[in-house]
């Protein structure tokens, strides 16, 4: 038994393990809620991680983003997560892409290599070119739908997107899902009701275009995306 994942091993077994150990997982996203899917993945085994994002730590990530510290402000996010998950797991194979996941960057990635995909990205135009380029490919992918503006971590469901409720984002989804033929796409979304930065803020200025986060939303709807990444790994009852 490997001492590091051996409180794992008790719960799931050395088979769940050696599934996980062998798994490439690619998350787009490394974020409020991908950086906490980053963290659960790495710590739970998963052998290959790709990591995607564009954007650099700023001030403004310090209030709910796992890898966003004072030490790390102004460095690439994937860089960031890229070292936490090798400081958590060395064997960890990790591939970092400094790049926003649009139409036009589809190309760059090979998703038949990918044993699941984590959506964390906040477009509605790079969520529907990850769900295509999965479904081209048979590959399982899970969405995340709006965790900004909420308050409520325990709100957060798993669902086929054309089951989903109250979210906004995943209105959008399930229509252009519908447009497209996606005939199913598994789902994290909230059921609490959108709060507007507006009413949220204490001043009461209306701050419409920015989302308002807090330290404990994002990272539940992480979490729960990543519980499910692990749980249909070692499982194999992945859709594919």
């Amino acid at each position: 038994m490997n001492e590091q994942f051996s409180r794992t091993e008790l719960l799931l077994g050395e088979q769940a393990l050696r599934r996980l150990s062998r798994a490439r997982v690619a998350v787009f996203g490394v974020g409020g809620v991908g950086g906490y899917v980053t963290e659960a993945l790495a710590r739970a085994g998963v052998g290959a991680l790709d990591l995607i994002d564009s954007d650099t730590v700023a001030l403004s990530n310090l209030n709910r983003q796992i890898i966003a510290l004072h030490s790390t402000l102004g460095q690439y996010k994937v860089d960031v997560a890229k070292a936490r998950v090798l400081d958590i797991n060395p064997d960890c194979e990790v591939r970092a892409y400094r790049m926003f996941y649009l139409p036009e960057t589809a190309d760059d990635f090979d998703f038949t290599c990918y044993d699941y995909v984590v959506d964390a990205i906040d477009t509605v135009k790079g969520k529907l070119e990850l769900v295509m380029r999965a479904q081209q490919t048979n590959t399982p992918i899970i969405s995340s739908m709006g965790a900004g503006n909420k308050l409520d971590p325990t709100a957060f469901r798993v669902a086929d997107i054309y089951k989903t409720s109250v979210c906004p984002l995943a209105r959008v989804m399930r229509y252009e899902c519908r447009k497209r033929g996606i005939r199913r796409l598994k789902v994290v979304y909230s059921q609490e009701p959108a709060l507007s930065p507006a009413q949220a803020a204490e001043d009461g200025s209306p701050r419409r275009s920015i989302p308002g986060s807090v330290s404990f939303v994002p990272s539940a709807a992480g979490l729960v995306l990543a519980g499910e990444v692990i749980k249909d790994l070692i499982s194999g009852t992945e859709q594919r």
